[in-house]
Parts: C-alpha cells; sequence; structure tokens
C-alpha cells in the first residue's frame, strides 16, 4: 500500500491559502514565474559562496540569512499559487 503524505497545516498556510484563492489566475501565474533579479541572485551566490567557505561577516551573516528567509517565505507563496491554480483546474 502506498504512503501518502500528509501535509502539516501552518498559520501560514491558514493565511495564505484563503487569500490565494482571492487572486485572479493572472497574479497566481505571476506568482509562479517570479524570480530576483540579477543582481539579486548574483549577492546571494557569492554570499553563499562565502558561507560555504566560512567567510562571512556578521553583516553578511546577517545579509545572507534575510535572503534565505525571503526565499522561503516566496517559495511558500509560490507553492500556494501552484495549488490555487491546480484547485482551479480541476
Amino acid at each position: 500500500m502506498p504512503v501518502m503524505a500528509v501535509k502539516q497545516t501552518t498559520y501560514l498556510d491558514r493565511f495564505i491559502d484563503p487569500f490565494a484563492d482571492l487572486l485572479p489566475r493572472e497574479a497566481l501565474e505571476r506568482v509562479v514565474r517570479f524570480r530576483f533579479d540579477e543582481a539579486t541572485q548574483a549577492r546571494a551566490a557569492e554570499l553563499a559562496e562565502k558561507a560555504n567557505e566560512g567567510l562571512l561577516t556578521e553583516e553578511e551573516r546577517t545579509e545572507y540569512a534575510e535572503y534565505i528567509e525571503a526565499v522561503d517565505l516566496i517559495g511558500i507563496v509560490q507553492a500556494t499559487a501552484r495549488s490555487a491554480l491546480a484547485r482551479r483546474s480541476a
């Protein structure tokens, strides 16, 4: 028998899921396609490399942590947008 994954619901899910259902399809599609600009991506890659080498300054460590938090949040919002689009297509 296949094992089914169980989605854990967080307060963020409880807020974002209903909100996503209010957005028009075009807005959800734009959220799914969102990417950081090239300069931001380059800076994040630079910080990641320095982090892997243990060379971040305290200021850079803070900057990198903020970037990681933003990426995590955007990932959650994009996953929610994909789910909302899938529900509309079903």
